[in-house]
């Protein structure tokens, strides 16, 4: 399939490449450090020297941002991929050999699945402490039952196809079966997941990092500088815009490759 032709994939492609350019550069470089204090220059407006203005403590708010939209994107990205292998264990094995297995693994799934999972990622980081790790684990865990649900329906379409059959009559394993066979032919209902899962995690990250439970100060993320700017909106609203605008990008380009993959 060529998903170039979609316009949906083509904006999400060019979204999602801008905001990595910004996030790699800014894993290894930025303007000001974006740590560094200056009190004479407090809440200084955008312009040549500071693009995005500074913030309360006199920091370069674009500077901040950059560091911040890689630590959101780096959270995302790991809570996506623990999400994403339980996912495929447990949805892969229940899918294939149904039965009890089955039924045991997704009553607890639907268990997880029925509470809303801001409130266990609530729950589980008052238990894990606070913390960029923290986040991580309790986020990828909540993940996987959405991702589970997922890969058992489509591997459990797949298992009775003519070519799973023909590859069981030449002997290959199940594990050949599911990882060489069937995986790769719902590759693109994966890919759907995953960039819906990035747009949850980005926003569960900036939630939890908001509420002061994530990334730590004075380290930014995305989340956190909008817990930082929600005092200022009046006198420096060029703070929570800026990272506002670095979310909303990120979800956006993501979307929009869902949007162009569900399409084809």
């Amino acid at each position: 399939m060529n998903y170039m032709k979609n316009a949906n994939f083509r904006a999400g492609v060019a979204i999602t490449s801008f905001m990595m350019i910004v996030i790699l550069i800014g894993l290894f470089w930025t303007p000001y450090d974006p740590n560094a204090m200056s009190g004479s220059e407090k809440f200084n407006p955008p312009g040549l020297s500071h693009p995005f203005g500074t913030d309360n403590f006199g920091r370069d708010i674009f500077s901040r941002v950059m560091q911040g939209a890689s630590a959101t994107f780096a959270i995302a990205a790991a809570t996506v991929a623990i999400g994403l292998a339980g996912g495929l264990i447990i949805g892969g094995l229940t899918g294939y050999y149904g039965g009890w297995l089955d039924d045991l693994l997704m009553r607890i799934n639907d268990s997880i699945l029925a509470f809303p999972a801001i409130l266990l990622a609530l729950v589980m980081v008052a238990i894990l402490g606070k913390g960029r790790m923290n986040i991580i684990i309790s986020l990828g865990i909540l993940f996987m039952p959405s991702f589970a649900r997922i890969v058992r329906t489509e591997v459990a379409k797949q298992k009775n196809t003519d070519y799973v059959r023909n590859a069981k009559l030449m002997g290959a394993s199940d594990i050949r079966i599911l990882c060489v066979h069937i995986f790769p032919n719902i590759l693109t209902v994966l890919l759907s997941s995953v960039a819906i899962g990035f747009n949850n995690a980005v926003l569960a990250e900036a939630s939890m990092s908001y509420l002061g439970l994530g990334v730590q100060p004075p380290d930014p993320s995305l989340g956190r500088m909008l817990n930082e700017a929600q005092n200022f909106l009046t006198r420096a609203p060029w703070y929570a815009i800026s990272a506002g605008i670095a979310i909303i990008l990120l979800i956006l380009g993501f979307g929009l490759l869902n949007e162009g993959l569900s399409d084809e």
